[in-house]
């Protein structure tokens, strides 16, 4: 036996161990392959009895399969010498079962993010209530089941934030930026949370940490340098200023900062 007939041969063995693990596509797909192998191949007489019984034995198994059934519910007829028609059949079910897997993986996707939208909704009502406690159960319960959703935890932060619990925001913000340390808006967050929770040192190295992917933000330096400004750093607060300036001149907070930051250095403003 030809080592294509072999694999056909495995392929439809295989056929009742996909089924018994849910797994309808491949278990089609297999007996599908594995028919187009054969057809292809000059069988003797005893092969060719051979495969007729594998594969009749292999269509009772997906007509009587719930699951193939549920996706498919038209049986599938199969007589020896007609392996060409139900080759052809089988590229119908594949194409049927492959738009139902779409289809329910859309439901499945939808279903998630209805689900993560009602708990960030409830999250937000229980901070609203000051029920903080039960708030951080039900957010971190979400985040847990969506542990490499950076965006997920940024909003989570944000309604710490409006919550005023800076620690619980900069927790998430933190993760976030772990998993998707390219995003600058995600520092210019940290940085708000930082300040507020007077971490000044901190602050500074995060938004040391986003430079590398940000060198032309001018809001970047701008935020550094309200960091600056609250830990009373005003020689870097006018650097951090005219940095900002540099990458926009029109940029007016920053003008506003920079001469702030000159007459607290007892320098002479700037025009």
């Amino acid at each position: 036996m030809s080592a294509e007939l072999s694999k056909a041969r495995a392929q439809i063995s295989a056929i009742g161990t996909h089924l018994k693990q849910g797994k309808v596509f491949p278990a089609a797909t297999a007996l599908y392959e594995a028919i187009n192998s054969i057809l292809r191949s000059q069988l003797m007489k005893s092969e060719r009895e051979e495969f007729a019984r594998m594969i009749t034995d292999a269509v009772y198994l997906l007509n009587n399969d719930k699951g193939f059934r549920s996706s498919y519910p038209l049986l599938m007829q199969y007589h020896p010498g007609q392996e060409k028609q139900l080759a052809e059949m089988l590229r119908d079910v594949l194409q049927e079962l492959q738009h139902t897997a779409v289809s329910e993986a859309k439901d499945i996707i939808q279903e998630k993010s209805q689900r993560r939208e009602a708990s960030l909704e409830r999250g937000r009502l229980l901070l609203a209530e000051q029920k903080h406690d039960e708030a951080r159960e039900v957010l971190e319960k979400l985040a847990k089941e969506h542990p490499d959703d950076s965006d997920l935890k940024a909003r989570i932060a944000d309604l710490f934030i409006k919550g005023e619990l800076y620690e619980d925001a900069f927790t998430y913000l933190n993760e976030a930026l772990d998993l998707s340390p390219d995003q600058i808006h995600l520092y210019n967050r940290i940085g708000i949370v930082l300040r507020r929770l007077k971490k000044f040192d901190v602050a500074e190295k995060y938004f040391i940490r986003a430079v590398p992917y940000a060198k032309n933000d001018a809001n970047l330096y701008f935020n550094l340098g309200r960091v600056y400004v609250d830990w009373g750093r005003f020689d870097k607060a006018e650097k951090a200023a005219r940095i900002a300036l540099r990458i926009t001149p029109a940029f007016d907070e920053a003008k506003k900062m920079l001469n702030f930051s000159l007459k607290r250095q007892n320098k002479p403003v700037e025009p």
